[in-house]
């Protein structure tokens, strides 16, 4: 499961595909209404949210708009109507990490979106984030070829 920081807009099919469903993974966790992923370590910074089902509702929200704006056919009815939340905080270096993550999946998957966004040096966050000084985010799961 990868919850990205990033804006999704930079996503390809297949990572945004994945992004509704483990989003939506995500907040049958949060529900209560699973017994696996749990304690999956990407859902903790939703958890220590003040409305962890309203922060997932709005992650889902923009992950819909973007996959509607691509004119893909993302199923409407699974979006929740949510409270207002103020944004998650995202450390910088959470950030440079998930950039150089993705452009490792897209270079070897999707070498076209890859060479679209080599080059951009810092990328947009999900407006759900607010970007913060700081490390790799303690529940991330890296390897330093990533850094």
């Amino acid at each position: 499961m990868r919850l990205w920081s990033i804006h999704p807009k930079y996503l390809d099919t297949k990572g945004l595909v994945a992004l509704w469903r483990e989003a939506l993974l995500a907040r049958k966790v949060l529900e209560g209404n699973t017994n696996g992923y749990r304690h999956h370590p990407q859902l903790w910074r939703f958890r220590e949210h003040e409305s962890p089902l309203d922060a997932i509702n709005r992650y889902l929200t923009d992950v819909y708009c973007e996959a509607s704006a691509r004119k893909f056919r993302f199923d409407p009815s699974k979006l929740r109507v949510y409270n207002e939340v103020p944004p998650i905080e995202v450390s910088r270096g959470q950030m440079n990490y998930e950039h150089h993550h993705l452009l490792n999946k897209l270079e070897h998957r999707a070498p076209e979106r890859y060479r679209e966004f080599c080059h951009h040096t810092d990328f947009t966050l999900h407006p759900m984030f607010r970007l913060t000084e700081g490390p790799v985010a303690h529940w991330e799961r890296f390897s330093e070829n990533h850094l």
